[in-house]
């Protein structure tokens, strides 16, 4: 574990060059989030004292925004998928396939470093503004819904991070993953929860959502959070993002094994 635990405090050193663009990047995702809780105060304001839109209230909702975003900061791939298409396409790769290093948990090393400086940087302005909003921050019912979902971010995040190594490895097939990884981000900003929580969507939807993994990237830790999911409904939850993340392991593998039969890297 020593030489991974080098590759984390490289990837710590190499990330702290951006810690000022990060600060920056989390003080302006803070711009939309207020757009978007505007927009839902409007919203209620129609429904008078006490209305609710799919058994959220006001709090609960601007409550739903406020932990997505603080979810979004723990666990949201940024770069790396990128950089994994980088090193195929311009041969990086090459060491790795003759050094005693996987390159999955080389990845996974620098992801997590990134995650963590990332947080640092973020928790400031972050933090700021759900204090400024504390009179509508719900907090989690007990100790017990904040170990649930500390869980689900930990799975969630590992989900995130599978499913980006995933999609950047068909650059072993593919010239240019670009377009590849925006329809995946488009279908996880809609599917997952960013725009709005699944749950006000219609059953039969909601429903359909159930059967793919983007709930599980962000919808379901937030809304165990906020206690809609409790349970033996909780349980089965888990277990499911649990799964997700088996499955998407499999599939980094068996694609990454495929990806380095038909790899080639030519010249000095």
């Amino acid at each position: 574990m020593r030489k991974y635990l080098h590759v984390f405090n490289i990837g710590i050193q190499n990330t702290l060059v951006y810690r000022f663009n990060f600060l920056f990047r989390a003080a302006f995702t803070l711009v939309p989030l207020t757009a978007m809780l505007f927009v839902w105060r409007t919203i209620y304001e129609g429904k008078g004292e006490g209305g609710d839109v799919a058994g959220y209230q006001l709090s609960q909702m601007i409550s739903y925004y406020l932990v997505v975003t603080v979810v979004d900061m723990f666990t949201a791939v940024t770069e790396d998928d990128w950089q994994i298409a980088a090193d195929i396409r311009e041969g990086q790769i090459s060491q790795f396939m003759v050094k005693p290093i996987d390159y999955l948990t080389y990845r996974f090393c620098l992801f997590f470093s990134g995650r963590a400086i990332y947080t640092a940087c973020a928790i400031l302005p972050i933090g700021l503004f759900i204090f400024y909003l504390r009179e509508h921050f719900v907090l989690p019912a007990d100790w017990a819904t904040a170990g649930w979902f500390t869980l689900s971010v930990i799975l969630t995040a590992l989900l995130q991070f599978l499913t980006s190594f995933t999609m950047a490895l068909l650059a072993f097939w593919v010239l240019e993953v670009a377009t590849l990884i925006f329809i995946l981000f488009a279908f996880e900003y809609v599917a997952g929860g960013h725009m709005f929580p699944l749950d006000i969507l219609p059953p039969a939807v909601h429903d359909a959502l159930q059967f793919t993994p983007f709930p599980y990237m962000l919808f379901f830790p937030v809304s165990v959070y906020l206690g809609r999911t409790t349970g033996p409904e909780l349980i089965a939850g888990i277990c499911i993002q649990a799964m997700w993340v088996v499955l998407a392991f499999c599939l980094a593998r068996f694609v990454w094994h495929r990806g380095i039969r038909r790899y080639g890297a030519y010249g000095g």
